[in-house]
């Protein structure tokens, strides 16, 4: 039986105003071939070491989700360093409701420095960042599981977030809460991706050079992660993997788009995600969906 492979679309919350978000999730919605919607998160625009429009990833999805009934919502990703995994399970839970169960959690470890530095958030050496960031997941595993959802809750001592009789309630709709995949693309990352998460999306930015990622990177990560599922006992074909496709700004842009998607289909990427600039607006949905996404739905069945 052959693997339905969802297209995505994800709008960027910077260097855009409200009216034009709100106008481009109201025109995804108008089309079918959008399975899912996705966000990044960054408190600034990350085209400039400091300041630059940015809106509230968390914040926006939830106010933007009705434009999009009946799809999947995720974030690529959410930012470790800027998210308490206490009370993001907790907005989890409210989005897991809100979408009927179709919310996905995607969580980095965080990376750009100015948004950091400039708004007094602490960004930690590497090691301690992820050590945090595989503690944020035990966590959000924790409070999304039944013991959860009454007292006495869970108890887990921790160096970072420890939990003392923590409850989640109400819980999220399923009993092993809402779907996590994680954005981390290093040795520790993908070690704790197949232990812990249900997919992985590979991250736009390589957290240690700064460079925008590529397919090459999508099959390194892939691969590895297929190691780490067979070595434990994992089916490789149970979890996600989301491939993102930037679209670009013109004709030419979209044709190359639409090659590399196919490519990530050829690839093993179970979802595909097409990234479109905020400000090709709404009718840069429209542009996106007629060049890329229909012919690659219809390549793809």
């Amino acid at each position: 039986m052959t693997r339905h492979i969802p297209i995505g679309i994800k709008t960027s919350p910077q260097a855009v105003d409200w009216a034009t978000l709100d106008a481009m999730w109201a025109r995804i919605g108008s089309h079918a071939v959008f399975e899912s919607v996705w966000m990044n998160d960054h408190l600034t625009d990350i085209a400039f070491d400091r300041h630059g429009a940015s809106l509230d990833a968390l914040t926006a999805m939830a106010a933007l989700a009705h434009r999009v009934p009946g799809r999947w919502l995720g974030h690529a990703v959410l930012s470790n360093t800027f998210r308490h995994p206490a009370v993001l399970a907790k907005a989890a839970t409210v989005l897991d409701h809100a979408t009927g169960g179709r919310f996905i959690v995607g969580l980095g470890a965080g990376w750009h420095e100015g948004e950091h530095v400039s708004l007094g958030i602490p960004l930690p050496s590497m090691l301690e960042r992820f050590d945090r960031f595989e503690s944020a997941v035990h966590v959000l595993r924790a409070l999304w599981s039944p013991k959860a959802f009454s007292p006495p809750g869970v108890t887990r001592p921790d160096p970072f977030y420890p939990l003392i009789e923590a409850t989640n309630e109400p819980p999220p709709l399923s009993s092993t809460g809402p779907k996590l995949w994680l954005g981390a693309g290093k040795k520790r990352g993908i070690a704790l991706t197949a232990a812990m998460a249900d997919g992985w999306v590979m991250p736009a930015v390589d957290i240690l050079s700064g460079r925008a990622t590529d397919l090459d990177d999508f099959s390194r990560g892939r691969e590895a992660i297929i190691g780490r599922l067979e070595g434990t006992g994992r089916d490789p074909t149970t979890f996600e993997f989301g491939a993102q496709v930037p679209t670009g700004d013109t004709a030419r842009d979209r044709t190359k788009a639409l090659d590399a998607a196919m490519d990530a289909h050829r690839r093993g990427a179970t979802h595909i995600i097409l990234n479109v600039r905020p400000k090709m607006g709404p009718d840069g949905v429209d542009v996106v969906a007629r060049e890329v996404a229909e012919p690659l739905r219809q390549a793809i069945g």
